[in-house]
């Protein structure tokens, strides 16, 4: 169960993390990089990050690519979030892939 502050620092590291990937991906015509949720763990040090991209085809390239970056980008987030956190939390990538999953099932009924 997550208190009212872990709740706050989930959506402040989502709409952060989405502004960081927004910039960073304008560059790559065709590739959309969506934030779907973060979750920081109660002591606030680890935020899972879950990711969905599209075109599903280089989730897992970009995920990797992601990965090998991860210090840059945390470093973009603390200077985003410095005034309103102390210590910025250790970020980890994963691919969500619940809309792949809905699409899957939709077309099971449909058939």
């Amino acid at each position: 169960m997550d208190s009212t502050r872990q709740h706050k620092i989930n959506r402040l590291l989502q709409k952060e993390l989405s502004e960081i990937f927004r910039t960073q991906t304008q560059a790559m015509h065709g590739v959309l990089v969506t934030v779907t949720s973060v979750s920081v763990s109660p002591d606030l040090s680890i935020a899972r990050v879950r990711l969905s991209i599209f075109p599903s085809e280089k989730s897992e390239e970009l995920l990797e690519n992601i990965k090998a970056n991860t210090k840059a980008i945390r470093y973009d987030l603390g200077q985003e979030v410095r005034s309103q956190l102390r210590k910025i939390p250790e970020l980890s990538f994963f691919i969500d892939d619940s809309l792949d999953y809905l699409e899957r099932i939709d077309e099971l009924l449909q058939k």
